[in-house]
C-alpha cells in the first residue's frame, strides 16, 4: 500500500525544497523526491560554486590591482586544488543543511528516481527497488542539464557541470557559449591566470539582455587579454598526439593547444524520464512544461516552477514561486503568486553586470516613442589609478509623461550587490523624478543613477 502525502515535490533543488518546506510550515504532509544531492544545480554545479570560484578570481584581480595603491605585493603562486577541495567542503556542508532543514519541518525526504504511474501517484525507483506514492498535489521541479552540441569530437570538452569537477587548472581554456554561464566561466579561468577564448555564434555575448551591456563587456574582456571570438561555431574537435585539444571552426579558423574545452551552449529541461504523459501533463517541443500565472500545468493538481517552466531560469525565482505558491494553497493565502515582471539579475562577468526589467530593445517595442534612456559611461574610483579601467556603465530606461523606471541595467565594479536595492522602488512604480530626489551616496558607482541628466 502506497504512502499518502498531501504535496510531493519531484527534485530537491532550490524550487523543490523552498516549496516543500513552506508547505510543511504550514501544516501540509509533504515529501521532497531526490536521487542526487540535495540543493540541485544552484548548490551543487551552479550559483553557489560558481561564486566561490568567482571570489578566487576577484581576490587574484585585487592582489594585480594593489601596487596602484602602494603595496608591493608579489603572488607567490595559486593552489587550484586546494580551493577546489574547500569548495567542495563547503558545498557538502550545505547538503547536510538542506537535509536538516527537511527533517526539522517533518517533510519525508524520498531518495530515488521519480516517474509517473498515473495522475495521483508517483513509482520512485532506487536501491530499495521500486515503491509507490500518492499525494493530492504534486510539484515538478527537475531543474535542468547542460546541452551537448552534436559535431564531430564533442566528447572531448566538458560541461559547466564539468567545470566543477576540475582538479586541476586548465593551462589553455576555450569556452563556447554566448550566455551568463559562458561568461561567467571565462571570466573566472582567465582572471586566475588561464589563457582563455570565449567563442560566440552571434556578434557578442548576453545577446538576450541590452545591448550595451553585452559590448561594454567585450570591452572589458579585450583589456583583460581574454579573446572574444564572435561569429564563431565549432566545426569539430580533434584530440593531438600531445593530448591538448585541436578545434576546427566553420569559419575556417582553429585553435590549438586546448586542454579545457567547456560547451555552455544552453540546457534542457529534465523532464524526458518522468512518464508524464501518464499523468495527462502536456509538455513542449523543448521539454518545457508550460505552467500559468498559478504555476499550474494542464492537470490542475500538478504545478511546474522553476528550471523547466521556461519564465525565469533563476534560483531565487524558483525559491519565490514554490513559497508563494504553498502559503496560497496551505496558508489560506487567496490570491499569492509570483509576479515576473521587474526581476533584478546579475552576472557574475569581470566586472559585474545588474539588470532589472527591460533592455532599450524591448522597451521601444513595447512602448514606441514614449521611452527615453539616461546613460552615463566613466572611468570608476576604484581603479582611479590603474592603466586598464574596467568598462564601467549605467542605464535608465524609462517610459511614458511620468517617465516610470522600466529598466535599469549596469555594469561595473560593486554592481553585483548594488542592483538588489533598486528593484525595491522599481517594484513599486519608481519614477525618474523619484531617482532624481532621492540624496546620492558620494562617492560611489551607486549614486550615478540617482544623479543622471
Amino acid at each position: 500500500m502506497s504512502q499518502h502525502f498531501d504535496l510531493i515535490c519531484i527534485g530537491g533543488g532550490s524550487g523543490g525544497i523552498a516549496t516543500a518546506n513552506r508547505a510543511a510550515q504550514r501544516g501540509a504532509k509533504v515529501a521532497v523526491v531526490e536521487a542526487n544531492r540535495l540543493g540541485g544545480t544552484c548548490v551543487n554545479v551552479g550559483c553557489v560554486p560558481k561564486k566561490v570560484m568567482w571570489y578566487a578570481a576577484a581576490t587574484a584581480e585585487a592582489i594585480h590591482d594593489a601596487a596602484d595603491f602602494g603595496f608591493d605585493v608579489e603572488l607567490k603562486g595559486f593552489d587550484w586544488g586546494a580551493l577546489v577541495e574547500r569548495r567542495d567542503a563547503y558545498i557538502k556542508r550545505l547538503n547536510g543543511l538542506y537535509a536538516k532543514g527537511l527533517e526539522g519541518n517533518g517533510v519525508t525526504h524520498i531518495e530515488g528516481f521519480a516517474r509517473f504511474a498515473d495522475a495521483q501517484t508517483i513509482e520512485v525507483e532506487s536501491d530499495r527497488g521500486t515503491e509507490q506514492y500518492s499525494a493530492d498535489r504534486f510539484v515538478i521541479a527537475t531543474g535542468g542539464q547542460p546541452v551537448w552540441p552534436e559535431l564531430p569530437g564533442a566528447e572531448h570538452g566538458i560541461t559547466s557541470d564539468g567545470f566543477f569537477e576540475l582538479k586541476t587548472q586548465p593551462r589553455k581554456a576555450l569556452v563556447v557559449g554566448a550566455g551568463y554561464i559562458a561568461v561567467e566561466l571565462a571570466g573566472v579561468l582567465n582572471a586566475l591566470g588561464t589563457e582563455t577564448t570565449l567563442a560566440v555564434r552571434g556578434d557578442r555575448p548576453l545577446r538576450q539582455f541590452d545591448r550595451d551591456l553585452g559590448d561594454a563587456l567585450v570591452r572589458g574582456m579585450a583589456e583583460h587579454n581574454l579573446e572574444v571570438r564572435t561569429g564563431s561555431e565549432v566545426e569539430k574537435v580533434e584530440r593531438q598526439s600531445d593530448g591538448t585539444l585541436a578545434v576546427t571552426f566553420k569559419d575556417g579558423g582553429t585553435l590549438d593547444g586546448v586542454d579545457s574545452l567547456i560547451w555552455a551552449i544552453g540546457r534542457r529541461a529534465n523532464t524526458a524520464d518522468l512518464n508524464l504523459s501518464a499523468a495527462g501533463v502536456e509538455v513542449l517541443g523543448n521539454g518545457k512544461i508550460s505552467s500559468n500565472e498559478w504555476e499550474q500545468t494542464n492537470v490542475d493538481h500538478i504545478y511546474a516552477l522553476g528550471d523547466i517552466n521556461g519564465k525565469a531560469e533563476l534560483t531565487p525565482v524558483a525559491i519565490a514561486a514554490g513559497r508563494r505558491m504553498a502559503d496560497r494553497i496551505f496558508g489560506g493565502m487567496k490570491g499569492r503568486k509570483l509576479d515576473y515582471r521587474l526581476i533584478p539579475t546579475v552576472m557574475f562577468s569581470h566586472p559585474p553586470i545588474g539588470t532589472i526589467g527591460l533592455s532599450e530593445a524591448d522597451a521601444r517595442e513595447q512602448y514606441g516613442d514614449a521611452v527615453t534612456v539616461y546613460k552615463s559611461s566613466f572611468n570608476p574610483m576604484s581603479h582611479a589609478f590603474s592603466d586598464i579601467k574596467p568598462p564601467t556603465m549605467v542605464k535608465l530606461i524609462v517610459a511614458g509623461e511620468e517617465e516610470t523606471v522600466v529598466g535599469l541595467h549596469a555594469i561595473g565594479p560593486g554592481v553585483d550587490e548594488m542592483t538588489q536595492g533598486f528593484a525595491i522602488p522599481m517594484s513599486m512604480g519608481a519614477t525618474k523624478a523619484d531617482f532624481d530626489n532621492t540624496i546620492p551616496i558620494h562617492p560611489t558607482l551607486a549614486e550615478e543613477l540617482v544623479t543622471l541628466k
